[in-house]
């Protein structure tokens, strides 16, 4: 068996594996990265990119059915999804060599092959032609999480797909039940039903989106509602069924049990970490998440964990962070996350963002928050855009330090930003609401919102 040395052994390439290892890397470790399947893990190859890259398929039809409000005459023809999954497939595909270039031009040592932890100092990896030994100085996971399947009758049938598979559907399905009101049902739900889908969404909470601000989350599903998307809240799934036209979804809604008819059914219930597979070093293990302190450190010495592995929120971007501070951290350089300040998107339509506390959760944490609001239809830049719907929210405590914000609205993604560097900074409302935004712009909508929170906002009424 060959044997590699090296100081930082990562294993898994996903988003806090990679920039793990280039961290370590540029701070002058050798490092080796172990990765079973494609560099860049879910989030590249079949999550956060692949599916931003279909919904700007379904953004480019929603544009299109509305062309008539800004004078020009247009209507779809047809929809080429075959063509939309090759532009998906290269865009992943270019972005996948740019993450194997960084590695490679980092000095990383890449190892392609299943990777077994034997103790906190040795690996070995089982590649297509022969298994590898690994002894590191420090061993950092990152091995992520896969979709969980919970156990309703009827999970395995044909047609019942999880996000996996749906980002590779040759076709589109003509109704789908999406079991699950988070983020990746929602985001599936915004796709298909804007290119003809009849889409019917199942939750079993009273609520869709239940960690997010709930006023914001109700305001959202009121929007998509007109956009033809069912809803069925406080519904458990309880059996899946082969019927004559495809599957049926029976769930019950208190005493009243009820069956979806459909032709596909995904499975959008959350995600299960890939901790299971350590039991060699004995890792502190809570509801399934790596227990880690302020460093990603375990309680082996030694031994880091981050990204999904750890639990909290599963983020590409908070993964990012948290594979930084613990490539850091493992070679003497003392830094850890800010979770005060770690933005969230929803990649509907319109979209929704948050960052911080939301009104709730200051309540609940028994601060005295200050609210602000304001609409996006009093936003001059969003009316020329004709996306009038949604608002800006922004949280405060007592001394107007921002705690918290939401927003829904077109580019609330990208938005968001400005929000999160005020958690960062520690900003307080006054500051934004005296800060020179440009106009007309989607913006404005936080300066104003600061505005109102200090009962100052300019264009509210």
């Amino acid at each position: 068996m060959d044997r590699v040395n090296t100081n930082i052994a990562v294993l898994g390439g996903g988003p806090a594996g990679y920039v793990a290892a280039i961290r370590a890397a540029q701070l002058g470790a050798e490092v080796v990265l172990i990765e079973e399947k494609e560099l860049g893990g879910v989030c590249l190859n079949i999550g956060c990119i692949p599916t931003k890259a279909l919904l700007k398929t379904s953004d480019t039809a929603v544009t299109i059915k509305k062309s008539k409000e800004f004078g020009i005459e247009s209507s779809i023809g047809n929809i080429d999804w075959n063509a939309a999954l090759g532009r998906k497939n290269r865009v992943v595909k270019n972005l996948n060599t740019g993450v194997e270039q960084l590695l490679h031009a980092n000095g990383v040592t890449i190892i392609k092959g299943r990777g077994s932890v034997i103790s906190e100092r040795k690996l070995v990896v089982q590649t297509d032609e022969e298994a590898i030994e690994v002894c590191c100085e420090k061993l950092i996971l990152t091995t992520g999480a896969v979709p969980m399947m919970p156990p309703i009758d009827g999970i395995n049938l044909e047609g019942v797909i999880t996000s996996n598979e749906a980002l590779s559907l040759d076709c589109l399905p003509k109704s789908v039940v999406i079991i699950g009101g988070g983020v990746i049902g929602l985001e599936f739900a915004s796709m298909w039903s804007a290119i003809g889908a009849k889409i019917t969404v199942i939750e079993q909470k009273d609520r869709i989106l239940p960690g997010e601000d709930k006023e914001v989350a109700d305001e959202l599903m009121k929007l998509i509602k007109r956009q033809g998307i069912s809803f069925k809240l406080s519904a458990l799934v309880t059996e899946i069924q082969k019927t004559e036209d495809g599957l049926g979804v029976t769930y019950n809604q208190g005493e009243k049990v009820s069956t979806q008819s459909c032709e596909t059914v995904l499975v959008a219930v959350g995600r299960k970490l890939n901790s299971d597979i350590f039991q060699n070093l004995n890792l502190n293990i809570k509801n399934g998440a790596v227990i880690v302190d302020e460093s990603m450190e375990t309680n082996k010495k030694g031994v880091y964990a981050a990204g999904d592995l750890v639990g909290g929120k599963l983020l590409a971007h908070l993964a990012f962070m948290e594979g930084k501070v613990a490539a850091e951290n493992a070679l003497g350089i003392s830094s850890k996350v800010n979770y005060q300040a770690v933005p969230a998107c929803v990649y509907t339509n319109p979209e929704m963002a948050s960052v911080g506390m939301t009104e709730e959760e200051a309540i609940e944490a028994g601060i005295a928050a200050k609210v602000g609001r304001f609409n996006f239809r009093n936003n001059g830049r969003a009316l020329t855009l004709g996306e009038r719907e949604g608002f800006v929210k922004v949280i405060a405590d007592q001394e107007n330090t921002i705690i918290g914000g939401q927003i829904l609205g077109t580019n609330a993604s990208e938005m968001i930003s400005e929000l999160t560097l005020a958690i960062t900074l520690k900003a307080k409302a006054d500051d934004l609401a005296d800060m020179i935004h440009p106009h007309p712009s989607l913006g404005e909508a936080i300066w104003e919102a600061c505005g109102d929170l200090l009962g100052r906002a300019i264009h509210k009424l």
